[in-house]
């Protein structure tokens, strides 16, 4: 009895010293493994310094592959791919990530963005409709309605524009419209959204209405050049 007492505890201890070598194996592999994907990092940020996207990029695929569990490295991608304006690439990449997170907000952006730069506005727009519910974000909120007024969705365009005008923060953030001879105007949200609902009204051939929204737009922002010019080509 005692001998076999002894056995047990001399098996029990093996199967200690076999858990505890297999834990400083896995140790070292993921200290290993790190100190490989800070190598790789590295090597991205200086390409990207240097103005060499291709070996920032071949890096990045080289760090996904390494590491699929990390979303970083696929989200930088799709970053890298669309400032590179490769937009197919870049909205492949973040559909890619949004199939296994369909809340992380960085691929929902790149997706919105590179999808609307490909013209595809009604693969974009529920992009931005999720970008706005997750974050919160104003500007999503205006793409969101501009979207819905592209797509003659008009019901849930007035319905955006709404929600925006009410929010106290629309007359705080700004939006920047083109003028000629390259120049910008900036305005308030606000405004800007009181000059869509214009639109909106104006292309369903509510013309008193679509003034009256003109107006308000003026109000809030009194040299908004594209205003003054939708409120005059209703006349």
């Amino acid at each position: 009895m005692n001998k076999f007492k002894i056995t047990a505890l001399a098996l029990f201890m093996i199967c200690l010293g076999v858990k505890a070598q297999d834990t400083t194996t896995n140790a070292v592999k993921d200290s290993s493994k790190a100190i490989e994907a800070q190598g790789a990092l590295r090597i991205y940020q200086m390409a990207l310094r240097y103005n060499d996207p291709s070996v920032a990029k071949n890096k990045l695929y080289e760090l996904i592959v390494k590491n699929p569990e990390n979303p970083r490295y696929a989200e930088l991608l799709a970053s890298l791919y669309y400032e590179m304006e490769q937009f197919s690439s870049a909205a492949l990449v973040a559909m890619d990530i949004l199939k296994a997170d369909d809340q992380n907000i960085p691929a929902l952006e790149v997706a919105a963005y590179s999808l609307e730069q490909l013209g595809a506005l009604d693969r974009a727009l529920p992009h931005f409709e999720s970008l706005h519910l997750l974050s919160g974000d104003m500007f999503s909120l205006y793409k969101t309605a501009y979207l819905q007024y592209s797509l003659k969705k008009y019901d849930e365009a007035l319905n955006s524009v709404d929600m925006l005008v009410k929010n106290s923060k629309s007359e705080e953030q700004k939006l920047t419209f083109p003028l000629e001879d390259n120049a910008t105007q900036d305005v308030s949200m606000k405004a800007a959204a009181l000059n869509l609902k214009g639109l909106v009204y104006k292309d369903q051939g509510a013309t008193s209405e679509a003034k009256t929204a003109f107006e308000a737009a003026l109000a809030n922002a009194p040299d908004f050049a594209i205003a003054k010019k939708n409120l005059s080509e209703l006349n």
